[in-house]
């Protein structure tokens, strides 16, 4: 049998996740159960998501209301919010204009720490970029205690592998202030850099914001 959403752990439902971590937080199939709201007796809404998405975002978008009816599972009032969804992002895109933004430790840092100043938690979140340093995607991925926000090497190969990531630049806060990175974060800066390689990604950075500045593991030679 398949699982319901109504039968996950709260911090797996998309919703919730949305909710507590922000929309960044979901894969291309979990926005899209939040779009239908309900699956199908065999299929919850992140299963019937991902048929949807077998021929791509490009693919998809191209159908009109009454192909996506068509469906199994769909129906008038899933296909319609679905065609005002790509309806929307093809406006969003007509208000900005041009190639994604290149990747700018300084400047990502920046605002990085600006956002995080007022954080009482580490928040570990990670830049997917394609092979010329432009950035596809940014996700806040775990939210963690005041000095842990260590997740699973497993959770970013999702998202980068989600992206059609070739670079991955991750970024933490420190709410003691002090940007050092930790043995631990070390640690897992390894681990992680081993393990994206098996997937063809290249750990291009890891960032550790503090109050007042930041650390580069790469600008310390640490690749």
């Amino acid at each position: 049998m398949h699982e319901l959403i109504a039968d996950m752990p709260m911090d797996e439902r998309p919703r919730e996740r949305m909710l507590t971590h922000g929309a960044k937080s979901l894969s291309d199939a979990e926005l899209l159960a939040v779009l239908l709201g309900s699956g199908i007796r065999d299929k919850n809404a992140i299963e019937l998501g991902r048929d949807l998405l077998r021929g791509g975002f490009s693919a998809l978008a191209q159908c009109d209301a009454e192909q996506l009816a068509k469906w199994e599972g769909m129906g008038v009032a899933k296909s319609t919010r679905i065609i005002a969804a790509f309806e929307l992002a093809r406006r969003l895109a007509k208000d900005k204009p041009g190639d994604p933004p290149h990747f700018d430790v300084n400047t990502f840092s920046r605002g990085f720490i600006a956002r995080s100043r007022s954080m009482t938690q580490e928040h570990l979140g990670a830049l997917f970029l394609d092979s010329r340093s432009r950035v596809l995607r940014e996700r806040e991925i775990y939210v963690g205690t005041a000095s842990r926000a260590l997740v699973s090497t497993r959770e970013v190969i999702r998202y980068g592998l989600d992206a059609n990531a070739s670079g991955v630049v991750l970024f933490h806060n420190h709410p003691s202030g002090d940007p050092s990175p930790s043995k631990e974060d070390l640690s897992y800066t390894k681990k992680i850099r081993s393990s994206l390689r098996l997937v063809d990604m290249h750990l291009v950075d890891h960032i550790i914001a503090g109050a007042q500045g930041f650390t580069s593991l790469s600008a310390r030679g640490f690749r």
